[in-house]
C-alpha cells in the first residue's frame, strides 16, 4: 500500500503555499508578475484543484491516487516552467521576444492610458533573488523536488493506506 494520504496532503499544500507566495510577492512585495509568472501560476491552480478531487475521492484508493499523481504532475509542469524562467532571468537561454501585455479595449484614448500604466515587467529580470536565486528558481526546484516526493510517495510500498 502506498502513502496515499501524506502524497494527497503534499499535493494540496505545495501549490497551495507556492502560488500563495506568488500572489502575496505581487500584491504585498510590489513584484509585478511577468508572462512566463504568470505561466507557472496556471498549473499550481490546477494542482489545486486535482489534490481537491483526490480528497473528494478518499474512499476510493485508485482515483484519489490517480488525481493525487495528476497534481504531482501539474505541480512538476511549473516546476519545468520556472526553471526555464530562471535560465532566462539567468541569461543562459533566450527568452520571450514579445510584449506581455495587452491592452484590455476601449478606445484609443483608454488604450494608450492602459497601456502607459501597466508596469513594464520584463522576464529576463529577477525583481527579487535570495541566495542568488530568483523567485522563478525557488519555484522550479520547489515544485519538482516536491512532484517527485508525491510521486516517490504514491510509489512507495509501506503501512499506511
Amino acid at each position: 500500500m502506498s502513502k496515499l494520504p501524506l502524497a494527497r496532503a503534499l499535493a494540496l499544500l505545495i501549490p497551495v503555499v507556492l502560488l500563495g507566495g506568488a500572489y502575496v510577492s505581487q500584491y504585498v512585495g510590489g513584484l509585478h508578475p511577468c508572462e512566463m509568472c504568470w505561466w507557472q501560476r496556471y498549473p499550481h491552480m490546477v494542482a489545486i484543484g486535482l489534490a481537491l478531487l483526490a480528497f473528494a475521492a478518499k474512499g476510493n484508493r485508485r482515483t484519489s491516487a490517480m488525481f493525487t499523481t495528476l497534481a504531482a504532475i501539474a505541480i512538476a509542469v511549473s516546476g519545468g516552467i520556472g526553471l526555464f524562467h530562471a535560465g532566462v532571468e539567468y541569461g543562459w537561454w533566450e527568452g520571450l521576444t514579445a510584449c506581455s501585455t495587452s491592452p484590455t479595449g476601449g478606445s484609443a484614448a483608454d488604450i494608450l492610458n492602459q497601456i502607459m500604466a501597466t508596469p513594464i515587467t520584463r522576464c529576463d529580470v529577477a525583481p527579487w533573488s535570495l541566495l542568488g536565486i530568483s523567485l522563478a528558481g525557488y519555484n522550479g526546484l520547489l515544485s519538482v523536488g516536491g512532484a517527485l516526493a508525491i510521486l516517490m510517495l504514491l510509489a512507495r510500498k509501506g503501512r499506511n493506506a
